[in-house]
């Protein structure tokens, strides 16, 4: 099997449901890292045009947009499967992972998690909290969302892990480092056992910031 190469940086949850992927693929990859203030770089653009992590290649195909790769990485590495069989159980994946990229991460994640984490870990930055305040009412309808669509079931597609975990799990795995948390995630039980059983597989163990952090200073 050929080494699958992820651009990306430590610390992004896309960049991270890519890595969780491989790892559950058992597939052999490295991380190239992207270096903060390099995402518009002609190097990087040549990958992404947009500028944005991650970037998957192999064996000279290079594919961006975190569903795409996930998507790539479940018809080359078929097993474990990770996309449903059954239409319903796959069209429920498919809605989280919509409500991941438009909802939880647009205007929810890309706020509060930027101005409790992203911000002041790598950039020194005070959080706004005017701005993470305008940002909680759709905070609490995405999670009151997510919440509805898990329901009593193990995993958001249903019994069987599937790729909607692999891409939620790091977005809200960010939110466990805010004070948002205790009125967002916390509240929700179903949510945070989820979330507990996620954070406990392997995959998720080896893709932590910290270890992706220590892949980029050894690349």
């Amino acid at each position: 099997m050929s080494e699958f190469t992820v651009h990306s940086i430590p610390g992004s949850p896309y960049g991270r449901a890519v890595l969780a992927t491989l790892e559950e693929k058992g597939a052999p990859y490295r991380l190239s890292p992207v270096a903060p203030g390099t995402f518009r770089s002609p190097e990087h653009l040549a990958r992404h045009p947009f500028g944005k992590v991650p970037v998957l290649e192999h064996e000279g195909f290079l594919v961006y947009e975190t569903q795409a790769i996930l998507r790539y990485l479940d018809r080359v590495l078929p097993t474990p499967a990770l996309t449903p069989a059954d239409p319903k159980a796959a069209a429920r994946m498919d809605q989280a992972m919509g409500v991941n990229d438009w909802y939880l991460f647009q205007g929810v994640g890309s706020v509060i998690g930027f101005q409790r984490v992203v911000g002041p870990k790598l950039l020194g930055l005070t959080p706004d909290e005017a701005v993470i305040q305008e940002a909680m009412p759709r905070a609490h309808t995405v999670f009151t969302e997510l919440a509805r669509l898990l329901g009593d079931r193990p995993y958001f597609a249903g019994e069987v892990l599937s790729l909607a975990d692999l891409m939620l799990a790091p977005q809200v795995a960010f939110f466990t480092e805010t004070p948002e948390w205790a009125v967002l995630g916390a509240p929700r039980a179903n949510v945070t056992a989820w979330l507990a059983r996620m954070e406990a597989r392997p995959s998720l163990q080896a893709t932590t910031w910290a270890r992706v952090a220590q892949m980029a200073q050894a690349a």
